[in-house]
């Protein structure tokens, strides 16, 4: 009955264990962010869409979304691959497949290389070679420029934000196979979100972080001022720059008013963080940090959704080529 018990159970356990290998590869690419970076890549090529009567095709979307994702997540893994020290010595990063031995540095780059690559062929192929360029350029600057300044520079954090405000334009090009007002207002929306959302990580983990190393600016300058007069001037920024695609005539009134009402509440966020100054070790301010992020994850989710749905004028739902 053992020997036979056992034989039965071979089988389960090789589907198990064939199932848990995918999770080092799922984690290497950052599965989560690679689905943000996707979303807001699928916002831009729809209100590439509407801006442009162009017709709607779901099959070229979705050959898009999945050349800007398989490059996203291929820049995720070159980063990790780059990071595994300064991954290793940190509380929240140290599991990961590199750090952790799930994966060799080998295996990552490898990864890392052949989706991008691979992923900006197929986006000239499917959707255009002016996407396939841009998508190849915030690959490129996120990996050579942002990754290794994070150890030499609070700069880092502006530098990273331009590829990290990219997927949106990228999408709007996708689907139109031009640079536009349009979609720069897209990415400048997204750049300047950014700040706020990231320093408030930056403080929550600035422990970590200085562990590695790694110059983010609650590291670099711990008192507190300099994070917090970064999180008001962008979190007031955005105020203005999140109403220009009404400005632009992407958007009708209702999107305008949205903007506003989730612009304020933000900045109500940013000017409870900006209270960490005054006593930048108080076990409130984590409080006040984990508000801030909070806000930040709900915000850009709203604002988009809103801007997608307020559109001055409907998707065409069909192929007219």
């Amino acid at each position: 009955m053992n020997s036979v018990a056992q034989v039965a159970s071979k089988p389960v356990e090789q589907s198990t264990t064939a199932g848990l290998s995918l999770r080092p590869y799922a984690e290497l690419l950052k599965l989560r962010v690679t689905l943000m970076v996707v979303a807001t890549a699928w916002a831009g090529y729809y209100l590439g869409c509407v801006r442009g009567l162009s017709a709607w095709n779901t099959i070229d979307a979705l050959h898009a979304m999945l050349g800007i994702g398989l490059a996203s997540g291929g820049a995720a893994a070159l980063n990790q691959v780059m990071e595994k020290r300064e991954d290793a010595l940190m509380q929240r990063t140290k599991r990961r497949p590199i750090p952790s031995g799930a994966l060799t540095q080998f295996q990552g780059a490898v990864v890392g290389i052949t989706l991008i690559v691979g992923a900006c062929m197929y986006l000239a192929f499917f959707a255009n070679v002016l996407c396939a360029g841009l998508t190849l350029f915030t690959a490129a600057s996120y990996v050579l420029a942002y990754t290794p300044l994070k150890t030499r520079s609070p700069w880092a954090t502006f530098i990273g934000a331009i590829p990290g405000a990219m997927p949106p334009l990228l999408g709007w090009v996708a689907a139109r196979g031009l640079l536009e007002w349009q979609a720069v207002v897209l990415f400048a929306i997204l750049f300047v979100w950014q700040f706020p959302h990231f320093q408030a990580i930056a403080w929550l983990y600035r422990e970590d972080y200085s562990r590695a190393r790694i110059l983010m600016l609650p590291v670099a300058r711990p008192d507190g001022r300099a994070v917090a007069r970064e999180v008001i001037i962008y979190a007031g920024l955005l105020l203005p720059v999140s109403l220009l695609p009404t400005l632009l005539h992407m958007t009708g009134a209702i999107y305008f008013f949205a903007a506003i009402l989730l612009g304020l509440a933000n900045l109500y966020f940013a000017l409870q963080f900006a209270r960490i100054p005054a006593a930048p070790s108080a076990p409130v301010n984590r409080k006040y940090a984990r508000h801030l992020l909070r806000a930040s994850v709900i915000y850009l989710p709203l604002l988009y959704g809103v801007m997608m749905w307020n559109a001055v004028q409907p998707v065409l739902f069909w192929d007219a080529r």
